[in-house]
């Protein structure tokens, strides 16, 4: 998904050298400034792999969505955190340490198609100190009928670039960015997906391209029951970013609605290990 995949290291890395052709579908990204703030994964802690998307512009700002909205998301007080498509883990990382002061009352889930994104999230996650469960899976595949109505923030940086159908899903760095015809052929499978995961009071936060045609999204999500807005728009040299917010409308109706979460004890009785899954 579309922050990469990776191990090793604690420190910045290099993108691989693709084969001839393949950087045509990836828009140039910024690298990573030293000032980010303290309430954010570090850069320099943040683990690399040649075939993991580094922190680039549209993670950066994915997490600056996120710290726009801090003081709502301490309010909400979130039992289940999860982010699609970990890659690099600085997403993930980022949301654990700006809600730390809720303490042990919340828990956060990663997941990626790629094993060497779960390898590198959790190497970020050790270099900063938080934990989150890592399970390689394609999207949420094995966990969206155990999880239905029970995670409270979902964040996806999805592959969203405009890239060839069968470009979509294959191996390597690749995989996080092609996301086929007007790059939606991913984000029109993680948004049902991710939906029947949310709560009731669940949010998602999404990265979306302008190519993606961001308000057609909104609408689809209205469709399910969700109101939207853009909490942040940020342009580059080759893009232009949107951080799209979902939400249940009460006022919309839905066709189908997640189940709401059961006891208390609900993630400690879930088959997960500290570390991550490859999912059958």
């Amino acid at each position: 998904m579309a922050d990469g995949d990776g191990a090793g290291a604690a420190a910045t890395g290099k993108l691989a050298e693709l084969p001839s052709g393949a950087e045509k579908g990836l828009p140039r990204r910024a690298k990573a400034s030293s000032g980010r703030t303290l309430n954010t994964a570090q850069i320099p802690l943040v683990a690399s792999h040649p075939d993991v998307y580094e922190p680039c512009d549209d993670s950066f700002a994915l997490v600056d969505a996120l710290l726009s909205d801090k003081a709502q998301l301490l309010t909400l007080q979130p039992r289940l955190c999860m982010e699609v498509g970990s890659g690099s883990g600085y997403v993930i990382t980022s949301l654990a340490i700006m809600l730390r002061q809720l303490g042990s009352g919340a828990q956060y889930l990663a997941t990626d198609i790629n094993q060497h994104a779960a390898e590198t999230t959790q190497a970020t996650l050790e270099a900063h100190g938080v934990h989150a469960d890592v399970i390689v899976t394609d999207i949420v595949s094995g966990l969206d009928k155990r999880l239905a109505g029970m995670v409270d923030v979902a964040v996806v940086n999805p592959p969203y670039v405009p890239t060839p159908v069968e470009e979509v899903g294959c191996k390597g760095i690749a995989s996080s960015w092609a996301g086929g015809l007007n790059g939606r052929q991913v984000i029109d499978r993680i948004l049902p997906a991710v939906r029947e995961m949310l709560s009731e009071r669940g949010w998602l936060y999404m990265v979306a391209l302008e190519d993606n045609d961001p308000s057609d999204i909104c609408h689809l999500m209205s469709e399910m029951g969700y109101a939207s807005r853009v909490v942040l728009k940020r342009c580059t040299e080759e893009e232009s970013l949107y951080v799209l917010k979902f939400w249940r409308d009460p006022h919309a109706v839905s066709s189908a609605s997640p189940k709401s979460s059961g006891s208390e004890s609900w993630f400690s009785q879930l088959p997960f290990k500290s570390l991550w899954h490859k999912n059958s």
